[in-house]
Parts: C-alpha cells; structure tokens; sequence
C-alpha cells in the first residue's frame, strides 16, 4: 500500500516534466514580430516568421525582435550655421527589417536602439543643424526633417534599419539669442508702424492736394462762365438800371456848371 503513493509521485512528476518539454519544443511569433533562434549561442540566420514554430527544447532559444514602427525621442544639443546654440528634441519613427533581424542580433545585440539609432541621430542632427542660420531652422522645419530623414537612412539602411519619420518636437536657444529675436521683432513692428503712418499721411497730403485741384478747376470753370457772359450791352444796361436819372455836374473853380440847363437851352 505504500508503494502506491510513491509510484502517483513518479508519475506525476514525470508527467510534469514531460508538460514541460512539451512546452519548451514550441514558441509562438506574435504579429508584427520576427524570431531568431539561438542553438547553443549560435544565432542561426533564418528567422522565424508569425507563428507557432518547434524548437529543440533546452538547446535553441528563440529571441523575438519587434519588426513594428518604434518611436524614439532623442534630445541634443547642436550649433547653427551663425553659430548658435540649438537644443533639439526630435520624435523618430523607425523599423527593423525583417530579413536583417538575425544579423542586428546577431552583431549588435537587442539594444540596438541604444548602440546605434540614438549616436546616429545625434550625429545627422549635428550635421543638418550646421547648414541652417538659427533663424531658418525654425522656419525650415519641414525642409530639416526631411534632411534629418535622408541622412538618416544612408547611415542605417544598410544595417537593416528604416526611419519612416522625423518630427522637430521643439527647438531651444540661448536666452540671449531669445532676447535678441524679441528686440529685432520689436524694431521691426515700430519700423512697420511708421511705415504705415508715413504712408497715410502721404495718401491724405495726396487726396487734400487733389481736392484742391478740383476745387481749383471748377471755380477757374465758373469764372470763365461768369466772364463770357458778360457783354457790353449787358455792362451799359446795368448802367442803365442803376441810372437815378441826374447827369453828373462838372466843378470848375468857383463856377459850377449845370449840363441839365444847358441841355434845356
């Protein structure tokens, strides 16, 4: 009778270790993954694609590499073509190529981000952010990560890494260089504000020098009018109108003659 308990103990553990084997001949490649098999530290040079696969349980490991797009922020510190000092944090969108998975394991290890994606960029950043003035790397965003995107890929493509994307989240200058912006914008707004003034005044002294032209014109206008209605015969018949009927007497010395008696006689 006690043999019985001693022979469920071997069989149970025989059975658990048999579970466990079982297990261990099998491993799973979740999507958007790739697997490299290791055969006693050997990394083999096929991968394993999406899947269930069997392994030599105990003697391959099957090490998953994330073939997904990774997103990776990196901070640096660079200097612009007029020599500024330019803190950059840029977002990176990258891949591992599936068929290279096995050799960046193989070479590099899986902290391939770390050994080579991050001095890459670094490296780029410091390159692209040497051929822009402080100024034109702000308003040449795009044009930079496009840049930052190409120099990037000639560096790792080989390896068998992609970058997809690049975005500038932020740029960073020196507080002077900021304080200087801020005192070109201002002289720039005070130059624009007497610009726009002159330029009112000028359209102003324009319309009134205009006006007076027309005024000008209509009253030379109503004057020649005026002037060409005016005729001798209307001249001698407003002489007339006015005329109270007495002729003008002429004072000669003391003698004061009449023309109205003379003109009796």
């Amino acid at each position: 009778m006690k043999k019985l308990p001693v022979k469920i103990g071997i069989g149970a553990f025989i059975a658990i270790v048999a579970l466990i084997v079982i297990f261990n001949c099998f491993t799973i490649v979740q999507a958007g993954h790739t697997g490299v098999v290791v055969t006693l530290g050997r990394v083999n040079d096929n991968v394993l694609q999406e899947g269930l696969h069997f392994k030599i349980p105990f003697v391959q490991q099957v090490v998953m590499i994330d073939n997904r797009i990774t997103k990776l922020e990196v901070g640096t510190e660079a200097f612009s073509k007029d020599l500024q000092t330019v803190e950059t944090i840029l977002a990176i969108n990258y891949r591992v190529d599936t068929s290279k998975s096995y050799s960046i394991y193989k070479n590099i290890g899986k902290d391939y981000e770390t050994v080579l994606v991050v001095p890459a960029v670094n490296e780029v950043l410091k390159a692209t952010t040497a051929l822009y003035t402080a100024e034109e790397s702000v308003t040449n965003r795009s044009l930079i990560s496009d840049g930052l995107v190409s120099g990037l890929n000639e560096k790792l493509n080989e390896i068998g890494l992609y970058v997809t994307d690049v975005n500038i989240v932020n740029y960073d200058f020196s507080e002077a260089y900021i304080n200087a912006i801020e005192e070109k914008q201002v002289a720039q707004q005070k130059l624009l504000k007497a610009e726009t003034e002159k330029q009112t005044a000028i359209t102003n002294a324009e319309a009134e020098a205009e006006a007076l032209k027309i005024k000008a014109q209509a009253e030379a206008e109503a004057n020649a009018i005026v002037a060409a209605s005016i005729t001798d015969a209307l001249v001698n018949y407003n002489k007339i109108e006015k005329w109270d009927g007495s002729l003008p007497q002429v004072t000669g010395g003391s003698t004061i003659v009449d023309l109205t008696d003379e003109e009796g006689q």
